[in-house]
């Protein structure tokens, strides 16, 4: 269940990105699998270096996937941000 509530967090924050530049690498479908990716690896890791299990839910469980979703659409928008440089240059 753990694993749906992190996927679902992603892609609910995933939404917001329509209000942001388009400089995402791979556009509005890098920037969902940056958020989805992001919420799952880093809900995974903080879940499991707490000790429970994968099946157990609580309001935490949707708390950890927030940076998760952050750090995924960052490092998507830094690699959209080079691409672009790199074609200017």
């Amino acid at each position: 269940m753990a694993l749906l509530v992190w996927f679902t967090t992603g892609i609910a924050l995933w939404h917001f990105t329509v209000f942001l530049p388009d400089r995402f690498w791979q556009g509005i479908v890098g920037a969902f699998l940056g958020a989805t990716i992001g919420a799952v690896l880093f809900g995974g890791l903080i879940e499991i270096a707490s000790g429970k299990g994968l099946g157990e839910t609580d309001l935490g469980t949707v708390l950890t996937a927030i940076p998760g979703v952050a750090i995924g659409l960052a490092v998507v928008w830094l690699i959209g941000v080079r691409q672009e440089q790199a074609v200017a240059e």
